[in-house]
């Protein structure tokens, strides 16, 4: 995701400007306190960098900055995640601050934290130069970029550190909980015990209920299939034979009105069904006489569920499920207390983790040799001749989910001298071209997309610069590169060129930002190489670097 269009009102000396940028190198160029960095500082900001009212242009109530990125994989899953996925995978960032120092942020459209804007900012921007925010001095930054250059992927090795994490957790509590898990347990098995001694099955206890009710009443039920077999077939005449009676008169006449004839099929079936019934019911009317002992089995069985079922404060019919969960507690009880088992556990996920860390450090030193060397000579020609770029692995005292080391950055600027870490190199441009030569050198492996350097040419010159601004060219072809420069050589490699500067009207002193090409870019770059008062020979070299 690339930085597309930015937008801003009343901020510092600029009262509106809105700018369209593209991809590939451009750099931003103009006198000296023409505000060049004024595009860089206000993206701070859309990014999550501090505020107060000092950006707020004299006499504006407030002042406002809007950034407008393409989309990118790693920021769009960044916005699902959090709620601010737009349309097309687009990306909005709006930041304003008013008179009072108050700030407000949205992302899309919707309220954002100035901590959601720095978090989002990681995948869409990194920032070069004299600021106190940048990437090569952030651990986790270094560590990732790294792994990237060395195509690592740790999801895995995090994985196996939580699953180790998991099991110290399980095995601490365990031991400091082994009074109470005991206890547990002994409630538990007693409680298991006591409903084992019942056995109640799924559907029991409705079965019982049913054979309760039939026992009960048996005699009732006898007496009712008896006087329904007698008025069906035992009577005189009986259900059945009046039925016969009725489906033969009807087939008598069915020749004249041939309805009767269906209609003497509906009572034959009809007498089919009463058959059925009574050999049904013979069974019924034929069972032996209640045993009383039976009865009051099947009696104290359902009291004893309802006992039960009282006790432990759950309907009867719950019994059955009641009892598999306990089980299955006493189950996981068991293997969690099992003391040795938790040992051996956290000792095989450890030993898991610790053997994947170590095969990820030798990728990661074998990685670092290769970054090392790549960087060094790359600071060769940008004016650090006799440089030494250092990747060292440092050992941690205890694992962490990313490893077993620390990665740092050190850098020895000039022939001789100590390699140091880069957060403490004393040279802002310094920083900054080793920032470059180390952008340079992974361009390819997934950075974020939109790399700014600001005044990066601090300090060199010549044929540096020319190499300076070859590089980022060379950068823009896999990136979106933005540089604020004070040198042509830079600024003649550039694919896009923006001048900035400072009108006086009416209103005051603003300054603007615009897009040059053809022969105001010629001027632009002849001014920058002899001050100024354009000469002769001053257009006719700006012409040729841009024609080299």
């Amino acid at each position: 995701m690339s930085l597309r269009r930015m937008v801003l009102r009343d901020f510092v000396i600029v009262r509106a400007l809105e700018l369209d940028l593209h991809d590939g190198f451009t750099v931003l160029t103009g006198e000296t306190g023409a505000g060049k960095s004024i595009l860089v500082d206000a993206l701070q900001l859309a990014l999550g960098a501090r505020s107060d009212a000092t950006v707020v242009r004299e006499g504006a109530a407030r002042c406002e900055i809007a950034a407008e990125f393409a989309p990118c994989p790693a920021a769009a899953r960044w916005l699902d995640e959090h709620g601010f996925a737009g349309e097309d995978g687009e990306l909005l960032l709006r930041r304003q601050i008013d008179s009072q120092g108050r700030s407000r942020a949205w992302v899309n459209g919707s309220p954002a934290t100035v901590a959601q804007l720095k978090e989002l900012a990681d995948a869409l921007v990194d920032i070069h130069g004299q600021h106190a925010w940048q990437s090569l001095t952030r651990p986790d930054s270094v560590r990732q970029l790294l792994d990237d250059y060395a195509r690592i992927d740790t999801r895995a090795l995090r994985q196996l550190w939580d699953a180790w994490r998991d099991d110290v957790r399980a095995l601490e509590t365990a031991r400091q909980q082994q009074a109470t898990l005991q206890q547990e347990r002994e409630r538990l098995q007693w409680q298991i015990t006591e409903l084992d001694q019942l056995a109640p099955q799924p559907g029991e206890w409705e079965e019982l209920n049913l054979q309760q009710g039939r026992l009960a009443h048996a005699q009732g039920l006898i007496d009712a299939a008896q006087a329904a077999l007698y008025a069906l077939d035992d009577a005189d005449p009986g259900a059945t034979t009046l039925v016969h009676q009725a489906m033969q008169a009807l087939q008598e006449q069915q020749h004249i009105e041939p309805r009767y004839g269906e209609l003497a099929a509906l009572l034959q079936a009809v007498r089919a069904q009463i058959e059925d019934v009574c050999h049904d019911l013979q069974h019924h009317a034929h069972q032996p006489e209640v045993d009383p002992a039976a009865l009051a089995a099947l009696d104290q069985r359902l009291a004893a569920w309802l006992s039960l079922a009282r006790r432990h404060r759950c309907a009867p019919e719950a019994l059955p499920e009641r009892l598999a969960q306990w089980k299955q507690a006493l189950a996981d009880l068991e293997r969690h207390a099992d003391i040795d088992a938790l040992q051996q556990q956290e000792q095989q996920t450890r030993q898991d983790f610790l053997q994947a860390a170590q095969k990820l450090s030798v990728a990661r030193g074998q990685a670092a040799e290769r970054l090392a060397q790549e960087i060094s000579t790359a600071m060769q020609g940008l004016g650090m001749a006799g440089g030494r770029f250092d990747v060292r692995l440092q050992p941690l005292e205890q694992p962490q989910a990313h490893g077993l080391e620390n990665i740092e950055f050190l850098v020895a600027g000039h022939p001789g001298s100590t390699p140091r870490p880069v957060g403490k190199v004393a040279s802002g441009g310094e920083l900054s071209r080793i920032a470059l030569a180390i952008s340079v050198t992974t361009s390819q492996v997934g950075q974020a997309p939109t790399l700014i350097f600001d005044e990066v040419d601090a300090g060199i010159g010549g044929a540096v610069a020319q190499t300076v601004g070859r590089l980022m060219r060379q950068l823009g072809r896999d990136r979106q590169v933005l540089a604020v420069t004070h040198l042509a050589q830079v600024a003649a490699c550039a694919d896009h060129h923006l001048q900035v500067a400072k009108r006086q009207d009416a209103q005051g002193t603003a300054s603007e930002v615009t897009v040059i090409e053809s022969e105001a870019r010629v001027q632009e770059l002849a001014r920058m190489l002899g001050g100024d008062k354009l000469s002769d020979a001053s257009l006719a070299h700006a012409r040729e670097m841009l024609q080299a």
